[in-house]
């Protein structure tokens, strides 16, 4: 399995970490020793199989402290672990300290003033289920087993991108616990820098602990397209779906899979695993005659095969793909940012499928701009405002003996659309850690530079300099 061995950046006698660990932390401290050592190493991606010296799985935000503090003494590799859903598994480091943040699960929202304070070891499912009460949302991602903490770090696509920003656009402060062990809230008035970089920059800046949240009137019901077309037609709609995807407004943001047809209860069984273009959107408003006027170009690509759009409970919504990426199965995901997508595009984007090696592989295409694309382009870390398009390419599979046949397929067919590419990557999908070289101009662009001088001013000794390098 194609992955980057790291070690302790000094000789560390790991049972003096441990014991200062433990006797510093309200959490548990699992060592290698532990019974419970497996499974806390474990990642959603089940590519991701490396074995840390120590993870310190904290309560709060004074544990993060404590492990900062040791870290500091001890100089190990670190790493730190939101949610544990991001692709290139840099939540897990080999023989080092794993800073664990999933246990801290707090979200506190304000209806009144419309934010949601969320600490960064919630998925987006526990975030939407409170923020929901009170009928409000920020932009989060599409699955909803999904960490908060590394997708808005990354920047955050979702399905209302395009009506509210990104995740990072959304994000009023953060809690930060930096490599001097201090903890800072960062906003646009206070550590303004550092509120900067975390937006969009990845990792490596400090310890991220909390998120507060600007939320917007969404919900319960949104309406949303969900129309599954015959593969045999995939070159027409994807043309279509390009023309419409040109003029939605900004309360739509489209999105095109190649696929499989699920094998869904609810779906007729002879129609389950066949190839299909999957064509969504989503309404970033009320119900009624405006969002189905909306989403109208999305639904009248041609005769669909099945057509599932309506009304539904957002909170059904952004959960309804998570059974599709279970956790611990294996995966390997690269994408593009692109300005337009060409004829010449398509037909290359339609061959690359014709050759993936699993059903569970598939390419999706986002679209960007609209709320988006009015952040301007040195007001945050994320480095792409200006594209149109996002292709990634998912590959998906559950049979090791599969690594290289699905890895190989993936790469191929990046490099395939890489002349149609803006030149641009996304963090969140950009490959393994052996890929982060090739990629970090790529990842950040002109802010490469900037963000370099703010981790080095925040972080002067290098604690999280492995993870500013991981993907």
């Amino acid at each position: 399995m194609p992955d980057t061995r790291e070690t302790m950046s000094a000789p560390v006698s790991e049972r003096a970490l441990v014991d200062e660990l433990r006797s510093s932390l309200q959490g548990e401290v699992i060592d290698r020793g532990h019974p419970g050592y497996d499974a806390a190493r474990a990642v959603w991606n089940g590519l991701i199989d490396r074995r840390p010296a120590v993870i310190a799985r904290c309560a709060g935000t004074a544990d993060v402290v404590e492990a900062v503090r040791a870290a500091r003494e001890h100089r190990p590799v670190v790493s730190i672990r939101g949610g544990g859903h991001q692709v290139a598994g840099s939540a897990v480091c080999d023989d080092g300290l794993v800073i664990d943040l999933s246990p801290m699960k707090g979200v506190h929202v304000d209806p009144a003033a419309r934010t949601a304070r969320a600490q960064a070891g919630v998925t987006w499912g526990e975030f939407d289920r409170e923020t929901q009460l009170h009928g409000l949302a920020a932009p989060g991602g599409e699955i909803s087993a999904t960490g908060i903490a590394g997708l808005t770090l990354g920047g955050g696509f979702g399905f209302l991108m395009r009506t509210f920003g990104l995740s990072c656009d959304n994000v009023r402060s953060l809690t930060v616990v930096t490599a001097d062990g201090r903890v800072r809230t960062a906003g646009p008035e206070e550590e303004p820098e550092l509120y900067w970089a975390a937006r969009g920059g990845g990792r490596g800046i400090g310890v991220v602990t909390s998120f507060e949240f600007g939320l917007h009137p969404l919900g319960p019901e949104v309406t949303a397209v969900l129309a599954l077309h015959p593969y045999e037609r995939a070159e027409e709609v994807l043309r279509a779906w390009r023309d419409a995807a040109a003029v939605a407004p900004e309360t739509v943001t489209p999105e095109l899979l190649l696929w499989s047809v699920p094998p869904d209860p609810a779906i007729p069984p002879d129609l389950h695993r066949a190839n299909c273009v999957m064509v969504g959107a989503v309404h970033g408003g009320p119900p009624g005659a405006g969002a189905a006027e909306a989403l109208a170009p999305q639904r009248e690509l041609g005769p669909p095969l099945l057509d599932l759009s309506g009304t539904m409970p957002y909170v059904a919504l952004q959960s309804a793909n998570t059974w599709r990426f279970p956790d611990g199965e294996r995966y390997f995901m690269k994408s593009h940012f692109m300005d337009e997508l060409g004829d010449e595009a398509i037909k290359t984007l339609l061959n690359c499928y014709s050759r993936r090696p699993t059903p569970e592989s598939l390419i999706v295409v986002r679209t960007l701009g609209g709320a988006v694309a009015r952040v301007g382009p040195d007001e945050s870390a994320f480095a792409h405002r200006s594209a149109h398009f996002n292709v990634s390419i998912d590959a998906g599979w559950q049979d090791p003996a599969t690594d290289d046949t699905a890895i190989g397929w993936a790469r191929s067919s990046w490099d395939a659309m890489k002349p149609f590419s803006s030149g641009g990557t996304y963090v969140n999908f950009a490959g393994l850690g052996e890929d982060a070289g090739e990629l970090r101009g790529a990842v950040f662009g002109s802010h490469e530079e900037r963000l370099a001088r703010t981790r080095a001013a925040y972080d002067p000794e290098g604690l999280f300099r492995s993870a500013a390098q991981r993907p």
